[in-house]
């Protein structure tokens, strides 16, 4: 049986079979049998393939690993689990967004708390000019989705669009800058999270908390595990049905 993801991964990256075999220095039949014939290359190729595609080893061969090893693995993306998302340390977030040079995703409603890193504008303007892609996601103020989380936080029906206000205002000095693309969504919010290169902190929502003593999840991918990828995934779906942010004049 064919390899479609295989193959389908070789395009989107430019890649042909022969360079996928030179990269990997082994015969390029080799590489075609992996595509044409579905067979399972060995751990160490999976590995590196799975790298350079920017692609899950789970996905690419899905009867690689049993469900209980998968996981396993995916168990052994969780780096550290916080109570609440205002015990992740400060230094952390500076690290994961210092060194991520690929891509900087942010799924939020309001996620105002970022906004006490001083450079942080500067920060994305500079990365996005160095090549990395950027994608910041808030709260549509008026949706009902939104309305709804702000009375289950007992703050007030319109106390999260106000604050979505005030980080929109924050943030649109990046709007129309190349590699940073700003959206608004009204989705059903289960988790913010907030995504660098392939490390990712989730944040759960909880009925009747406000986000920053919700618990918090420190993530980083593996090529064989689902947990980082399933996020990921959300984040894009949102991305997908989002809209342009309407600026207040």
């Amino acid at each position: 049986m064919t390899n479609q993801r295989l193959r389908e991964a070789l395009l989107g990256n430019g890649l042909t079979p022969q360079e996928l075999a030179e990269k990997l220095a082994v015969d390029p039949k080799t590489v075609e049998r992996w595509i044409t014939k579905g067979r399972t290359p060995y751990a160490k190729y999976r590995h590196r393939i799975a790298a350079m595609l920017g692609e899950n080893e789970s996905y690419l061969w899905p009867d690689a690993y049993s469900e209980g090893a998968r996981t396993e693995v995916s168990g052994s993306e969780i780096i550290q689990v916080y109570p609440h998302r205002n015990a992740v340390p400060t230094d952390l977030w500076d690290r994961l967004l210092d060194h991520a040079t690929a891509r900087v995703d942010m799924l939020v409603y309001v996620g105002m708390f970022l906004t006490e890193k001083p450079d942080l504008l500067d920060t994305l303007r500079r990365k996005a000019e160095a090549g990395a892609r950027i994608r910041l996601l808030f709260g549509d103020r008026d949706a009902p989705a939104v309305l709804q989380r702000s009375s289950d936080e007992g703050i007030g029906t319109h106390t999260i669009s106000a604050k979505i206000d005030h980080a929109l205002a924050h943030f649109r000095p990046l709007d129309g800058t190349p590699g940073i693309d700003i959206r608004c969504h009204g989705t059903v919010l289960y988790n913010s999270i907030f995504r660098f290169d392939d490390e990712m902190i989730v944040n759960p929502h909880v009925y009747g908390k406000i986000a920053a003593h919700a618990p918090a999840l420190h993530l980083r991918r593996l090529s064989a595990g689902d947990l980082f990828t399933t996020y990921a995934d959300s984040i894009d779906a949102v991305w997908e049905h989002a809209t342009p942010c309407k600026w207040e004049d």
